[in-house]
């Protein structure tokens, strides 16, 4: 590989691809998600925030469903598209609502899984995914 090349590699890309794929998804349940997950089911009083009005539950639930679902489905790289929706959707709200007021610092890990799963929404999960296996049988 030269580095110094503006022609890419479709193999590197998919493997890179993969890789994006299957770290966010295991950092988003890991430092996200199942901490919120715990949460939901203790069975306890709930406080989170409701930016968008729905309830703390509600939106706890939401959150659960996108950051603990949505990112196992991103890891095996099923309906991959339609399952960072809801991930870019809870980012955005964690950025723009949740740490608009916050410094910099605050919103940077939001910004860079919106970025990175925007970045996915718009490449696809490349060759190795289960997408990618249906699609071809």
């Amino acid at each position: 590989m030269k580095l110094t090349a503006t022609k890419y590699n479709t193999t590197a890309l998919d493997w890179g691809l993969l890789l994006l794929r299957v770290f966010t998804g295991i950092a988003m349940i890991a430092n996200h998600g199942l901490g919120k997950a715990q949460k939901l089911l203790n069975g306890g009083e709930i406080k989170f925030a409701d930016p968008i009005g729905i309830g703390a539950k509600a939106s706890l639930s939401l959150a659960v469903f996108a950051e603990v679902f949505c990112a196992l489905l991103l890891i095996f790289g099923l309906f991959t598209r339609l399952a960072t929706l809801p991930l870019i959707v809870t980012m955005a709200v964690a950025a723009f609502v949740v740490h608009a007021t916050d410094p910099f610092s605050k919103m940077e890990s939001s910004l860079l899984f919106l970025f990175v799963l925007f970045l996915l929404f718009l490449a696809g999960p490349g060759k190795y995914s289960v997408d990618r296996m249906i699609s071809k049988g």
